[in-house]
């Protein structure tokens, strides 16, 4: 893993938002503008009545950081409420998931480190998802019982 030198601007108008693969949840990817292989960084836009994936990491813990909103996240069979700018510490091997119940969209920064070098470019191993996903990915917590997320396409 190199680390990296200098500095380097992102603007938000450098910013890529994308829908993420399995949950469609929109998200802007700030360091893969930099290229750093130690810390990832990513803003999430969660809709009203959504969720992320239910996941864990190999080795990175994650920083959860809310900049607008009241954001929701369970951790293991924990549900917590964070406050506009309150922030949760996630270690690597706790069951974790970002949602909304609520009827307002929710503005998170999620930071992680270190990166999970199985998904760098040119990596030449490749994760055992079963480690990252143990349980069904796209489950919703029991808070969203009986919505449907992702929507259907």
């Amino acid at each position: 893993m190199k680390t990296f030198g200098g500095y380097r601007l992102i603007k938000p108008e450098d910013l890529h938002w994308r829908p993420s693969n399995l949950m469609k949840i929109p998200n802007a990817d700030f360091l893969e503008r930099t290229g750093s292989e130690n810390l990832g960084a990513r803003l999430w836009r969660m809709p009203p009545m959504s969720a992320n994936t239910l996941h864990k990491h190999i080795r990175a813990e994650e920083f959860y950081f809310v900049l607008e909103g009241v954001g929701r996240l369970r951790v293991g069979e924990d549900t917590l409420t964070v406050p506009k700018y309150g922030a949760v510490l996630v270690g690597p091997d706790q069951l974790r998931q970002v949602f909304n119940d609520t009827e307002e969209e929710v503005l998170w920064l999620i930071m992680g480190a270190p990166e999970e070098t199985e998904f760098l470019p040119g990596a030449t191993t490749k994760p055992d998802m079963s480690l990252i996903y143990p349980a069904d990915p796209t489950q919703l917590p029991k808070e969203l019982a009986g919505k449907e997320w992702p929507p259907k396409s």
